[in-house]
């Protein structure tokens, strides 16, 4: 079992940027993958970025792509997603993700094993 806590929304201006974190509660395993999810109001929970732990490959849906980067940290426990430009659509509440022995991709496509709470994010106009 990972529990995965996610931490840095909040409420911004379009353009701003803001940087969210997920903390594993213990290091990631060699075949894990690490993401983000968001969900806006009335709307499904999208895919946004994903990560592997092993050789770091990355994967972004098409309209974050060059706006946001998925990173992880050196003690194989967190993850962080910073936003760049942000525009009001970018609002929604950010859940972290974590899948076993799938891809970046993969993980675009099926549902991970553990999710984080979620974060808020707020972009105003």
């Amino acid at each position: 079992q990972v529990q995965l806590v996610e931490s840095g929304g909040g409420l911004v201006q379009a353009g701003d940027s803001l940087r969210l974190s997920c903390a594993l509660s213990r290091p990631a395993f060699s075949n894990y993958v690490s993401g983000w999810f968001r969900q806006g109001p009335a709307k499904e929970r999208d895919f946004v970025a994903a990560i592997t732990w092993s050789g770091g490959n990355t994967y972004y849906a098409d309209s974050v792509k060059g706006r946001f980067t998925i990173s992880r940290g050196n003690a194989r426990n967190t993850v962080s997603l910073q936003m760049n430009s942000l525009k009001p659509e970018d609002s929604a509440v950010y859940y972290c993700a974590l899948s076993i022995g799938s891809s970046a991709q993969t993980m675009a496509a099926m549902p991970p094993a553990y999710w984080g709470q979620g974060t808020q994010v707020t972009v105003s106009s």
